[in-house]
C-alpha cells in the first residue's frame, strides 16, 4: 500500500513538474502570436481588399488601407505635457524610476545564486547551503513587493507627466507590454510557490520540482529582464520605424535594436553583482548584531559566499561595459563621443572612483578573512604588494585627461599636464583595469591556497608556471597599451580586444593549474567561521553602497546621453523640465536615490529579522 501511494504521489508530481513547463511553453508561443499580430491585421486587410476590389471604389480602397498604417512620432510643444503643481516631472520620475530598478536588480539577482546555491546543497548532501539560500530568498520576498510597488507608481507618474511619449511607446511596443505584465503575474507565482514550499519540497522527488520552480522563476526574471531593456534600447537606438518614427508593423525589429543585446549581458552581469553585494550588507548587518558565536559563523560564512558572489560577477564586468561603449560608439559616434568624451565625461572620472571603492573593499575583505584560516601567514606577507599595485592601477584609472585649470594654471601648465595627461587616455586606463582584475584574481587565488597544502609531485614546477603565466601576461597587457599611443584612433580602440583577451586566458590557465594542483591537498585546519574583526563587515557594507551609487551614476549617464529626446533623432522632449543637469546637480540627485534606496534596504532587513522574532509566552 506504502508502494502504490508512493508511485501514485511521484506521478502525481511529474504531471505537475510537466504542467509548469506546458504552462512555460506558451509563453514564447504567445508571444509569437502578439508579435506577429500587427502581420496578421495587415494580412487580414489585405484579403478583405482583395475580395471587396470588384465593387470597392479607390476612394474607399484608399480608406481602408489608411486604417492600418501606423502614426509618425508625434511633434510635442510644452503644452502638450500636464503640469501638476508644485512637482518637476523629470526629477520625480527620475528618482523613482532609479529606486524601482535598484530593486528590480536586486530581486531578478537573487534567484539565480540561490538556485545555484540549493543545487549544490542537493548535489552535496549539506543542508547548510539550503538553509542559506532559503535566507538569501526571504530577504529577496520583502523587496519583490516593493518592486511592484515602485514600479505601480512608476507607471502612473509616466502617465501622468508623458501621457503622449507612453501613448507613442504602447503603439510600437504594445504586444511587448502585455507580454511583460502576463510574466510578471508568472514570476509571482513561481516566487511564492518557491519560497513559501521550500519547507514542504525539501527532501526527495519533491527537491527535484523545487528546483524546477526556481528554474521557471530565473527564466521568467530574465525575460521580463530583456523585454524592459528593448524600451530602454529603442529610447537610445530607435529600430523597427522609418525616420520620422512610423512603426514598421514588426515588433521584433523594434526589440532587436543595435544595442539590445550589449545592454542585456552588460545588465545580467551587474545585477548579479549588485545582488551579491545587497545580501552581502545583509550578512554584514546580521554579524554585526549577532549575539551568539554560532549566529557570527553563519553570518560570516553567508558574507563570505557573497562576497565570492560580488567578485565573480565583478571582474568580467569592466568587459561588458567597453562592448556596449563600442556598440554605441558603432551606433552613433556623436553619441559616443558625447558619452565619453564631451558633457558626461567627467562623470566617468566619478565612476572610476566608485570603481576603486568596489576593488579596494572587495579585496579588503578577503585580506580580513585570511585571519580566520590558519596557515595563511605564508601569503598574508604578499598582501602589501598587491594592495600596493591595486591602488597605483587605481591612481591611473581616475586621472582625467584634461584638469579643470585657472588662466593662470593653464598659461603654467598647458592644455594637457606633460605626465598626467596621457594617464588620462584609454591605452593607460585599460591597462591599469586589466592589471587591476589580475590582482583582484591573484587576492581570491591566495585566500583559497591558504587552507590548503598541495601533494602535488609537481608543485614546484606548476608554481614556476603560473608565476610566468601571470608576468608575461602583465608584461603582454603593459606592452599593448603603450604600443596604443603610436597607433591611430581607431587602431586604438581596438587594442583593448587583446588586453582583455590576455587577461581571460590568464585567469583561466591559472586557474586550470590551481585545480589540479590542490586536487588532493591537505587542509590546514578548519576555518574559524566568525573570526572576523567588525572592520571586514563594514568593508562588505562599502561594497553595497558603492555599487548602489554606481549604477545609479551610470544608469543616468546612458539615459541622458539621448539629451533632448524622448527617442532618439524621432521624438524629441519639449517639456519644461527637459534640461541637461550639471555634474554636481546629476551627483546630487543619484546620491538622493541612494540615500532613499539605503533607507528601504535597512527596512528590509530589519523586517526579515523582525519577522524571526517570536513573542514570549
Amino acid at each position: 500500500m506504502g508502494s502504490f501511494l508512493k508511485r501514485r504521489f511521484i506521478k502525481r508530481q511529474a504531471v505537475v513538474t510537466a504542467f509548469i513547463f506546458t504552462l512555460l511553453l506558451f509563453v514564447p508561443i504567445l508571444s509569437h502570436l502578439i508579435a506577429s499580430a500587427p502581420d496578421t491585421i495587415n494580412a487580414s486587410a489585405a484579403f478583405a481588399a482583395e475580395k471587396k476590389e470588384a465593387v470597392e471604389s479607390p476612394a474607399a480602397k484608399k480608406e481602408e488601407k489608411s486604417k492600418v498604417e501606423y502614426p509618425p512620432a508625434p511633434k510635442l510643444k510644452e503644452k502638450d505635457y500636464p503640469r501638476i503643481k508644485s512637482m518637476n516631472s523629470r526629477i520625480s520620475v527620475w528618482i523613482l524610476a532609479q529606486i524601482h530598478l535598484f530593486f528590480a536588480a536586486f530581486v531578478l539577482a537573487v534567484p539565480i545564486f540561490v538556485l545555484v546555491i540549493e543545487g549544490v546543497g542537493k548535489a552535496t548532501g549539506d543542508e547548510r547551503y539550503d538553509h542559506m539560500a532559503h535566507e538569501f530568498i526571504k530577504v529577496s520576498m520583502t523587496a519583490f513587493s516593493l518592486t511592484a510597488t515602485s514600479g505601480g507608481i512608476l507607471v502612473f507618474m509616466l502617465i501622468a507627466f508623458y501621457p503622449d511619449f507612453m501613448k507613442y511607446l504602447a503603439s510600437v511596443f504594445g504586444s511587448v507590454m502585455i507580454i511583460y505584465a502576463m510574466l510578471f503575474l508568472a514570476e509571482s507565482i513561481f516566487l511564492y510557490i518557491y519560497y513559501y514550499g521550500w519547507d514542504n519540497m525539501r527532501y526527495g522527488f519533491r527537491k527535484w520540482v523545487h528546483l524546477t520552480l526556481g528554474l521557471m522563476l530565473n527564466v521568467s526574471g530574465m525575460t521580463i529582464m530583456v523585454l524592459g531593456n528593448s524600451l530602454a534600447t529603442f529610447m537610445m537606438a530607435p529600430s523597427g520605424v522609418d525616420a520620422s518614427g512610423v512603426f514598421t508593423g514588426h515588433v521584433w525589429e523594434a526589440i532587436r535594436g543595435p544595442l539590445w543585446n550589449a545592454l542585456n549581458l552588460h545588465r545580467f552581469i551587474a545585477n548579479i553583482a549588485y545582488g551579491g553585494s545587497v545580501v552581502g550588507a545583509y550578512a554584514a548587518y546580521k554579524f554585526l548584531s549577532a549575539k551568539s558565536k554560532e549566529e557570527r559563523a553563519h553570518y560570516d560564512w553567508m558574507g563570505y559566499t557573497a562576497n565570492i558572489i560580488a567578485i565573480s560577477a565583478l571582474l568580467p564586468l569592466p568587459f561588458a561595459g567597453y562592448w556596449l561603449t563600442a556598440e554605441i560608439y558603432a551606433y552613433s559616434q556623436t553619441m559616443g563621443i558625447t558619452l565619453m568624451g564631451g558633457a558626461f565625461a567627467w562623470l566617468f572620472i566619478t565612476q572610476a572612483v566608485l570603481i576603486g571603492a568596489l576593488f579596494l573593499s572587495a579585496n579588503y575583505y578577503l585580506w580580513c578573512g585570511m585571519e580566520r584560516i590558519k596557515g595563511s601567514e605564508r601569503y598574508t606577507k604578499y598582501v602589501k604588494y598587491i594592495a600596493a599595485v591595486i591602488v597605483i592601477c587605481f591612481l591611473v584609472w581616475f586621472t582625467p585627461h584634461s584638469l579643470i585649470k585657472t588662466p593662470i594654471e593653464e598659461k603654467a601648465i598647458g592644455t594637457h599636464h606633460s605626465l598626467l595627461g596621457p594617464l588620462g587616455l584609454m591605452p593607460a586606463k585599460n591597462s591599469a583595469v586589466n592589471i587591476m582584475i589580475l590582482f583582484t584574481f591573484l587576492s581570491f587565488t591566495l585566500y583559497k591556497r591558504s587552507s590548503k597544502i598541495t601533494t602535488a609531485a609537481w608543485a614546484k614546477s606548476g608554481v614556476a608556471a603560473e608565476i610566468a603565466i601571470f608576468a608575461v601576461g602583465i608584461v603582454n597587457i603593459i606592452a599593448l597599451g603603450i604600443y596604443s599611443y603610436m597607433v591611430t584612433s581607431n587602431i586604438k580602440v581596438g587594442m583593448s580586444v587583446p588586453q582583455v583577451f590576455t587577461t581571460l586566458s590568464i585567469i583561466i590557465a591559472i586557474s586550470i593549474i590551481e585545480s589540479r594542483m590542490f586536487k588532493n591537498a591537505k587542509s590546514t585546519g578548519d576555518i574559524e567561521w566568525g573570526k572576523m574583526p567588525a572592520r571586514s563587515q563594514y568593508a562588505l557594507l562599502l561594497l553595497a553602497v558603492s555599487f548602489t551609487w554606481l549604477m545609479g551614476l551610470m544608469g543616468y549617464v546612458r539615459s541622458a546621453i539621448r539629451q533632448h529626446w524622448h527617442v532618439n533623432s524621432i521624438m524629441r522632449d519639449s517639456s519644461p523640465d527637459a534640461f541637461t543637469p550639471t555634474i554636481g546637480y546629476a551627483a546630487n540627485v543619484v546620491s538622493i536615490s541612494t540615500i532613499l534606496f539605503m533607507l528601504l534596504v535597512i527596512f528590509v532587513f530589519w523586517l526579515a529579522q523582525f519577522a524571526a522574532k517570536k513573542q514570549e509566552a
